[in-house]
């Protein structure tokens, strides 16, 4: 009598990957970034209110417990990308890429440094941000006056000016002062927000702005996949 063969088959987890956008956007920023779907899970953060005076480290927490799976891939714009740094303080991550952002604070452009020392996050309009509905609707034309508040409109979805006020206060203390390593970061080569002279150890994209989230999204679905895996 021959044996029986018992062949196990193994389905491949699909890796989970966590978007986190940048200060004051919707998750929708990310609405032109595709992943091959038979490898990976996209799951989208949103930002939550900050409560009084909350820390950093506190916030970050709470954050977390919205993240389901071990060993995630976090992903981050702008502030974003700080955030996710913070968050692979609190849980493992299996990767963790940053996009038109910074990996410390010594590598903000230098207005960043002077808003610190004096301060000026105590003074940011903050209440101009919240009124963005109402200044696109007088924005004619095709300037970039005009092009860049079409896009706040569309993206910005926190206007709570407790979170405006907390941010930037929570981006210009930034107390990271060494870049950790491992994480990998992408940066347009015209970031206009965080000059790319100011980095160190990047992947530049030729001619991305700060907005090539939305803009370059070609770029990253292509290169995002090799990134995760390699």
């Amino acid at each position: 009598m021959f044996p029986y063969l018992y062949v196990k088959s193994y389905v491949m987890q699909k890796i989970p990957v966590y978007f986190m956008p940048g200060l004051a956007a919707s998750p929708k920023i990310f609405e032109n970034i595709k992943l091959p779907e038979d490898q990976f899970e996209c799951f989208y953060l949103e930002w939550l209110l900050p409560e009084k005076d909350e820390p950093l480290a506190n916030y970050i927490k709470r954050l977390c417990d919205n993240v389901r799976h071990q060993d995630p891939v976090l992903i981050g714009v702008s502030f974003g990308g700080v955030i996710v740094q913070e968050m692979a303080k609190v849980i493992r991550a299996r990767k963790v890429i940053i996009i038109s952002s910074v990996r410390c604070n010594a590598e903000f452009p230098r207005r960043m440094r002077f808003a610190k020392a004096i301060a000026a996050y105590r003074f940011f309009p903050t209440t101009m941000m919240q009124k963005v509905d109402w200044l696109a609707k007088f924005a004619k034309g095709n300037s970039i006056i005009a092009r860049r508040l079409k896009l706040y409109e569309l993206y910005l979805s926190v206007r709570d000016k407790k979170y405006l006020d907390w941010a930037f206060k929570t981006i210009i203390l930034w107390d990271r002062t060494e870049p950790e390593p491992e994480v990998i970061h992408i940066h347009g080569d015209a970031d206009e927000v965080f000059p790319a002279k100011y980095l160190k150890n990047y992947i530049p994209v030729k001619g991305g702005k700060h907005v090539m989230i939305i803009d370059r999204a070609k770029w990253l679905n292509e290169h995002l996949p090799e990134l995760i895996l390699k």
